[in-house]
């Protein structure tokens, strides 16, 4: 079957920047799944994407869809036709869905049949359902219409090119008829731009000073901001973010090196970055030791004669809004920091829970007892913990949103605070996302977790529990910062007594009652996803769960423990064997006697379980792990299993019957020193 090139181009107004690449992909995801429904064949399919336009190449499209046979079973005969031969409303409506009279349809076998030969289309007249098709499935929150028209589209369109190898493909989309005329760059090249073939539509636009290539583009710019920063002796900030919205910007990318007075230099770093990247786009650079450069980069849509004049104006643009941080710094350490508490008596934490500074006093406290139990320094977290919310009432945060902790910690140094004081009141906010730093201090991290304890306590006390898809308060992600503070760097915290003290500190706003292990079971309930992703099976997860324990850094070792011991050859004899001692455990009548009296033991399998349990009792007194523990009792596969096959529990002489419950409580009590093992079988 002969194939031929095929290219879509939409040209439009400036396209959303941040959109952009989405668009692009999911106009070429939408064109495949078109051209895949219809039956049409191609090698290779490709998508451009630049400020005015949204292309996609689609190399060797088959020029025909194949011969196709439909074939569809109907009603049996019998519930076809009625006792005097008349056609029901079954083989009536099978009729109507295969598209013919009933006449045509086949009554020869035991179900009515129907089969059809449908000859292949030319792919010429599927291409404009296909674009139009993928054009109106984009990504696009709100569509504008223009001028009388009532097409709607993300941007104006402007024009169309639709080439199916080198014919025009002739039809009309989005209020535009297609040719072969695209235009060049808005300045460098206003005309239009004739392509003659899908395969020079690259070439054909870069004569014009347009790049249509997206990820062209991105690689000139990040390569050339790499070199201009080398040559101010810096390394330039590069958001991959940022990267893709400056490339969604430019046509033809031309990155130019400006710079800003050394005097803003004295206000935090973060909130010039901050300003240089949000606001204007720039890449900002830093020295060998992370510090702000006087520098930015700034990327040019033009080659210009006088470059100068773009460096000029983008510093013009630039100055203004590091005088505004400049201008809120100054303001801000006019007063110490700890006096913008009385501003925040008067802002809302949450209308059921009081203020924020009610929850600051509540972090306080909460962080101070969280300090003496991962042996942190209990004032200096109470300390962190009063002034951790002041900067929100800030100029500087009230302007810049994102600098909020990071505000804190220049204004508390201002003061003379302890250094982990200071860090502390910016990694109060770790981790900020998944996988994101966590705190490096002690001060920071009981700061942290008393953080976030309060606000799932305060929530899930006024009854405000997340949904499926409601989680205004983030308790999720709070829960899951929770757990990484406290495994990952290795502190040993009761959740439950923490928990409890968060409770007590609320008083009567919250509803106590049953909500200390409301929240505890939420916060181990987002472990569950976490071993899940680090193919940890969730049987183990249960087996932990089981003995709930309240510390997550102790959840964590005995999950690795179990882990460990489910690779072990013994595994899953021993997780059989402590399933059927449980179940044997549940129905025992009366109480199972605390001791093992040896006089009773009378079987020699018996005999040397009992032997085999006391040697693992004492050899458990010198574990060091509950690795090490559960690799010890692996020993007692052998005699266990001795055991059952040798031994009948449930003996007739009652006082024998108790010993052999007693000695396989015991031997399931050594287990359960770690883990619920018999989950696993």
């Amino acid at each position: 079957m002969s194939a031929q090139d095929f290219l879509v181009e939409l040209g439009t107004e400036e396209l959303p920047p941040k959109a952009l690449k989405s668009l692009g992909d999911a106009f070429l995801a939408g064109i495949e799944q078109g051209l895949k429904a219809a039956g049409l064949g191609y090698a290779k399919a490709q998508v451009f994407a630049a400020p005015r336009r949204l292309a996609v190449l689609v190399e060797q499209l088959a020029t025909q869809q194949p011969d196709r046979s439909v074939n569809l079973d109907g009603p049996p005969i019998q519930a076809a036709f009625d006792a005097e031969g008349k056609p029901t409303q079954a083989a009536l409506g099978f009729a109507r869905k295969c598209g013919v009279d009933l006449e045509q349809i086949d009554k020869s076998g035991p179900k009515l049949k129907f089969s059809q030969s449908i000859p292949g289309q030319p792919a010429a007249g599927l291409l404009p359902d296909i674009v139009e098709t993928s054009l109106a499935g984009l990504p696009i929150p709100k569509r504008m219409r223009w001028a009388a028209r009532r097409e709607e589209f993300v941007r104006p369109t402007q024009w169309l090119v639709m080439l199916f190898g080198e014919e025009v493909v002739d039809c009309v989309i989005l209020a535009q008829k297609a040719g072969r005329e695209s235009r060049g760059h808005r300045f460098h090249n206003p005309d239009n731009i004739r392509i003659s073939k899908p395969s020079t539509y690259l070439e054909d636009l870069r004569s014009a000073h347009v790049l249509a290539d997206f990820a062209e583009r991105r690689e000139i710019i990040a390569k050339r901001v790499a070199e201009l920063a080398a040559e101010q002796k810096g390394t330039a900030v590069v958001p991959a973010d940022l990267l893709d919205e400056v490339t969604a910007l430019v046509e033809w990318p031309v990155p130019l090196v400006c710079s800003f007075e050394e005097r803003f230099l004295e206000v935090p770093q973060e909130a010039l970055i901050t300003t240089m990247q949000d606001n204007q786009k720039y890449f900002c650079l830093l020295d060998a030791n992370g510090k702000l450069l006087p520098r930015f980069i700034t990327v040019a849509n033009v080659v210009s004669k006088d470059p100068a004049q773009i460096i000029s104006g983008n510093e013009k643009v630039v100055r203004p809004r590091l005088t505004d941080a400049e201008f809120f710094f100054k303001q801000d350490k006019k007063q110490k920091l700890e006096s913008f508490n009385e501003r925040l008596k008067n802002v809302v934490f949450q209308a059921q829970l009081g203020t924020v500074f009610e929850k600051a006093e509540r972090v306080s406290r909460l962080a101070g007892f969280v300090a003496e139990q991962i042996g942190a320094d209990p004032v200096r977290a109470a300390r962190a913990g009063i002034l951790a919310k002041c900067d929100l009432a800030t100029e500087m945060v009230g302007e810049f949103p994102e600098m909020q902790g990071i505000a804190g910690y220049y204004y508390a140094k201002n003061d003379g605070e302890a250094e982990d004081v200071a860090q502390a009141l910016n990694e109060q906010y770790m981790p900020r996302g998944a996988g994101a730093e966590l705190p490096q201090t002690l001060t920071g991290a009981a700061v942290a977790v008393a953080d976030k304890l309060d606000t799932l306590v305060g929530i899930f006390g006024i009854g405000m529990l997340p949904t499926g898809s409601k989680d205004p308060f983030a308790l999720r992600r709070q829960a899951l910062g929770v757990l990484r503070i406290l495994i990952e760097k290795q502190l040993d915290l009761d959740l439950a007594s923490a928990i409890a003290f968060a409770i007590d500190l609320y008083g009567d706003k919250v509803k106590a009652e049953g909500l200390a292990d409301q929240v505890l079971e939420f916060v181990f309930d987002r472990l569950r996803a976490r071993y899940e992703d680090e193919g940890v099976d969730v049987a183990v997860y249960l087996s932990v769960r089981a003995l709930q324990p309240s510390s997550a850094l102790d959840f964590d070792q005995r999950v690795q423990a179990v882990q460990a011991f489910r690779k072990l050859p013994e595994a899953a004899a021993l997780a059989a064997a402590n399933k059927r001692v449980s179940n044997l455990l549940s129905k025992a009548d009366g109480a199972v006697p605390a001791s093992i009296d040896s006089a009773l033991l009378q079987e020699a399998a018996e005999q040397a379980l009992a032997k085999a349990v006391a040697d693992a009792e004492l050899a458990l007194a010198a574990a060091g792990s509950y690795r090490e523990t559960l690799e010890r009792l692996a020993s007692l596969r052998e005699p266990v299993d001795s055991f059952f096959e040798a031994v009948l529990v449930n003996a007739e002489d009652a006082a024998v019957r108790g010993n052999r419950y007693a000695l396989l409580a015991k031997l399931r009590g050594l287990f359960l020193g770690v883990a619920d093992i018999s989950v696993l079988g």
